[in-house]
């Protein structure tokens, strides 16, 4: 295919996503499932160039800026508080799961090498990210419960590629020694973390340098490819190390960027993360031709393969059961300590955290990424795209009905008492008006700015006399402005204080600080016009 005819498949995609995203919301249907459906119709329209995902550069262009995103949003402390349930699922689920399906597929496929089942056990066994943030937008889930799945994520693609490569390395050697693969995943694990955060900061350091608002979101993308072509060079897990990455310049943020930054910046990620969800699902489906067309030069029948691929995929869904149950009562009943710290959560939450483990396109990059002489090779990527398609098009399309159907009330980990929202405003307004005072405080002891100090309640009549002026107020307007900057420079001071000491939640900062960016934006073009016309 010519560049431009992929350009122009390109441009067909995204149309192809407008219009499924609206069948989506018309027909009241997870978007993943209606956007593989939608990728499967298109794969079998005559006539359209087969397309077969390149397992580097679907990883190297998803992967890194979805990780990113995810991580930057992510709410520190919470994920730090829930840290050993991540670990539990993101370390534990993905190693069990990988045994289990090694297992079941050697019992129905007795043809496929250990090493192969083993490596179908890994490729399948980490719940995707992108298809786990995109399930669970807009469902009634208690906030720890989207951080526990969004946290584990995150962090379980590492585990699931280290034992590939591990199962990999034996299907081609013949041998596996238990003790190098171990010290391999500590270090892939700790270097891939240590060099996000190291990334990150010397990130956040250059970035926070620049003053062009443009610059600075090009500087974000380049983070998150950055910080995962870092860690590959390094010999390290790139995608911990994204994620590191994105944590530590999603914590720094409040302080790095300027208001207009953080508001375009949201802007432009909130599309292109949506841009590239969609478009992953998407070529789930139209790999579906790539897949059908393996088989028939193999000589290989779809139909014949069914029983296994249900097998396997009943037993990826089970084995997550099977490890989220006992993780979530064991621990609590052998712990009193635990235990009263995080009682025990009502039989909802492990069902909805076991039922929301979707597998997407990760899972399928890696199985393309098999080496041709790998045995079994054909036949994992075939149970893999329709292992990937049941986990999507089955436990997608039902969670929410289970979500609603479900009592998921009381699912909270007790932590220190919070400032709430209201005092939070009181402790940032109080801050915002002692600036204010001492900016306005003049050497006589009267006022330059009353109107201010009185909680702007005179704007309104401040923007009419200045109409009325025609232009002799504009040193007082333009004074005004300043003192706005000043107040909301001592506000955001306030509660980034109060966050970084742990007293007010990141909801709530996120919602304060976007009140103060909004005036910010708007005092400074307004300083920025008189500059100009000055």
């Amino acid at each position: 295919m010519s560049p431009s005819g992929q350009f122009e498949l390109v441009l067909g995609l995204m149309a192809a996503v407008v219009v499924l995203e609206l069948a989506a919301h018309r027909l009241r249907l997870p978007p993943s499932a209606v956007l593989v459906v939608g990728g499967i119709a298109l794969a079998l329209v005559p006539g359209l160039p087969d397309i077969t995902p390149d397992p580097d550069l679907t990883l190297l262009l998803f992967l890194p800026p979805l990780l990113f995103a995810s991580a930057y949003f992510t709410v520190w402390s919470d994920f730090r508080a829930n840290l050993r349930i991540i670990l539990q699922l993101a370390v534990g689920a993905v190693a069990f799961t990988t045994l289990a399906v090694g297992l079941v597929a050697h019992l129905v496929m007795p043809s496929l090498p250990w090493a192969a089942c083993f490596a179908l056990g890994a490729i399948l066994s980490p719940p995707d990210a992108v298809a786990a943030n995109a399930v669970l937008k807009g469902l009634p889930l208690p906030p720890r419960l989207v951080t526990l799945l969004e946290g584990e994520s995150l962090v379980n693609d590492a585990t699931g590629i280290v034992l590939f490569r591990l199962a990999v390395t034996a299907g081609l050697t013949g041998s596996f020694e238990a003790g190098p693969a171990v010290a391999e995943f500590l270090w892939l694990a700790v270097g891939g973390v240590a060099a996000g955060v190291l990334f990150g900061q010397g990130a956040a350091l250059l970035l926070g340098r620049l003053r062009d608002v443009s610059l600075s979101i090009v500087g974000t993308f380049l983070a998150a490819w950055g910080s995962y072509l870092a860690g590959e060079a390094l010999g390290v897990s790139g995608v911990l190390a994204t994620v590191g990455a994105g944590l530590v310049m999603g914590w720094r943020q409040h302080a790095l960027f300027s208001a207009l930054v953080r508001t375009h910046a949201h802007a432009v990620w909130t599309l292109v993360v949506f841009l590239l969800e969609s478009l992953v699902f998407i070529i789930i489906g139209l790999s579906l031709r790539g897949v059908l067309g393996r088989m028939a030069e193999g000589g290989t029948a779809l139909t014949s393969l069914l029983p296994a691929i249900a097998a396997i995929a009943a037993t990826m869904i089970l084995a997550r059961f099977a490890w989220i149950f006992p993780s979530t009562y064991i621990p609590r009943f052998l712990l009193p300590g635990l235990r009263r710290r995080d009682p025990y959560p009502s039989v909802a939450v492990p069902v909805i955290m076991s039922w929301a483990g979707m597998r997407g396109v990760v899972s399928l990059a890696v199985a393309l990424s098999i080496p041709e002489a790998f045995p079994g090779r054909d036949v994992i990527l075939v149970t893999t795209w329709a292992v990937i398609l049941v986990s999507i098009l089955v436990q997608g399309t039902t969670l929410a009905p289970l979500v609603r159907a479900m009592r998921l009330g009381g699912f909270a980990l007790e932590r220190r008492p919070t400032l709430s929202e209201p005092e939070a405003r009181v402790r940032m307004a109080q801050a915002a008006l002692e600036a204010m005072r001492k900016r306005s405080r003049t050497l006589d002891g009267g006022e330059r700015h009353p109107r201010l100090v009185e909680q702007y309640s005179h704007r309104a009549e401040m923007a009419v006399r200045f109409r009325d002026s025609n232009g002799s107020l504009a040193d007082d307007r333009r004074e005004h402005f300043a003192a706005v900057l000043t107040a909301n420079r001592a506000a955001r001071a306030e509660i980034l204080a109060l966050h970084r000491s742990g007293r007010i939640h990141d909801s709530v900062l996120h919602r304060l600080e976007a009140e103060l960016d909004l005036e910010d934006l708007t005092a400074e073009r307004v300083l920025s016009e008189t500059e100009d016309g000055g």
